[in-house]
């Protein structure tokens, strides 16, 4: 009669440790899930940030201040027609002139700044009169627009002169913030420090270079 109570022992015994073999298996799982997950979401969100500086020329993000803001608008003073923004961001210079009667448009790399432009946009109440496209500003062309605004960085700035001048009409406004252009002068120049804004006029910075190439000595040999 005493034997019992041993064999019911032995038999829960490797009942017992199949119950917890198969727990640790369950949060192994569960663990592995969770941290395959995580880097799945790290992965979605950081790659949009990380992909544009693989390029060769990298256009980093970095919002514009309301100083810079309000420069960009005192240079699209007595302006009209179309606006695009080269590299937009999270869109406030585009809604911004979108507000002041512009038809504007703006070109962003990263998929969330550009979903959030568009957000806030409506947000706004201007998302009739704005465009938010994701795309490489080398693959788009700017022949459509009149008024154009660039937060750019220096190593582009020479390639992008000359897209610029192969693609815009003549009576096209081009506005650079941070950093001008080194071989135009502009035609307005607004703010100081890291708020300067200059503006160029196409068909003015197209006759200085005209000039400049007419009066440039020849080198004797």
């Amino acid at each position: 009669m005493s034997k019992a109570p041993v064999e019911d022992s032995q038999a829960a015994g490797p009942q017992e440790a199949c119950e917890a073999s198969s727990q640790r298996r369950g949060w192994g799982l569960m663990v592995t899930a969770g941290v395959g997950g995580t880097l799945v979401a790290l992965y979605a969100v950081v790659t949009p940030f990380v992909t544009p500086a693989l390029r060769r020329v990298c256009l980093p993000f970095v919002p514009a201040t309301s100083t810079q803001i309000q420069n960009v608008l005192k240079m699209l003073e007595n302006r009209s027609g179309s606006l695009v923004d080269i590299g937009s961001g999270d869109g406030r210079i585009v809604i911004a002139a979108a507000k002041r009667g512009f038809k504007a448009v703006g070109y962003e790399l990263n998929p969330w700044l550009v979903w959030y432009s568009r957000y806030r946009a409506w947000r706004d109440g201007v998302h009739q009169n704005t465009k938010f496209y994701i795309s490489d500003l080398w693959k788009v062309s700017f022949s459509n627009y009149t008024n154009v605004v660039i937060f750019g960085v220096p190593q582009m700035m020479p390639q992008l002169k000359k897209k610029l001048e192969e693609e815009l009409e003549c009576n096209a406004r081009i506005i650079a913030c941070r950093f001008p252009f080194p071989s135009w002068i502009p035609d307005h120049t607004t703010g100081e420090g890291i708020d300067t804004v200059w503006a160029y006029d196409l068909k003015r910075s197209r006759r200085h270079e005209t000039k400049t190439l007419e009066v440039t000595p020849e080198t004797e040999f």
